[in-house]
């Protein structure tokens, strides 16, 4: 049974694996003995989450791109290919948020700044598609290999104010599956794309709008716990059974889905 979750000597490659669920991602992978590759923006975050890694007996290595920028991605990819020669799995963990995307109860549409939305998509949605379209040779030298995107909540149900990151999460959905079929009609029958959607993470985007200063919930943290079966919101940890599933031979016959990590939000009706 060990065997079929293992990630041992895995190539993983993470985008965003400096943000607060990539991170911890990143290192639940590499403590399970896969092979990171930490894959972000910020040279100082990488190298940080790298030393801690490494510090830690895992095997992280640094890898410097803006997962919009096709050029750093190229270039990045060059690098990869010359220290590895492939890429087992990847994972499009990159993603976030804008103020001027978001409509507030006392916002109309007509208040989106659509400079911030078409960054939001650009962020969420080229920035899941580039590092595909780029790394997709090393992944193919890998005739088992997995991409693993990261979804939301706000893709299958569209949540009020989040308009813009909601739009590029269901494109995320679309795009998963869409490249699921892609992938095994055109590469191989055994390429797997798959997302994971999380529910309601604290993380330092949301963190001021679940939560007061003191710890208690704001409205809007109330409506959503109310609305979860499992009363809380989800801990780093919670993404990490799905992850390895996705990484490992134990998901060899699954692709083109979604797999919700919500505490049951997904599944609540109201009543």
């Amino acid at each position: 049974m060990s065997a079929l979750f293992s990630v041992k000597d895995k190539i993983i490659l993470i985008s965003g694996s400096t943000g607060v669920l990539g991170n911890q991602i990143t290192q639940y992978l590499a403590k399970e003995g896969a092979q990171v590759i930490v894959l972000g923006r910020s040279p100082k975050k990488v190298d940080e989450l790298v030393l801690q890694i490494n510090t830690n007996g895992g095997k992280a290595y640094p890898l410097l791109a803006d997962v919009t920028n096709e050029a750093a991605l190229q270039s990045a990819k060059q690098q990869v290919e010359k220290d590895f020669g492939k890429i087992d799995v990847l994972i499009n963990a990159a993603g976030g948020n804008m103020p001027g995307a978001i409509v507030t109860p006392d916002q109309k549409i007509t208040d989106l700044q659509i400079d911030e939305v078409k960054k939001v998509m650009e962020l969420n949605y080229l920035g899941t598609l580039m590092p595909i379209q780029v790394f997709t040779p090393l992944l193919l030298k890998n005739p088992e290999a997995s991409i693993i995107n990261i979804s939301s909540m706000a893709a299958s149900r569209p949540l009020t104010r989040v308009m813009g990151y909601a739009s590029a999460k269901a494109a995320i959905d679309n795009l998963t599956k869409w490249l699921s079929v892609e992938f095994c009609q055109k590469y191989g029958k055994q390429y797997r794309v798959n997302a994971i959607a999380p529910g309601f993470f604290l993380t330092e985007q949301n963190r001021a709008l679940l939560t007061k200063e003191d710890g208690s919930l704001t409205d809007r943290g109330n409506q959503i716990i109310s609305h979860t079966p499992m009363d809380r919101f989800g801990n780093p940890e919670d993404l990490f059974g799905a992850v390895g599933f996705l990484c490992s031979d134990a998901s060899k016959f699954v692709t083109g889905t979604i797999i919700p990590v919500d505490g049951g939000f997904s599944a609540y009706g109201g009543v």
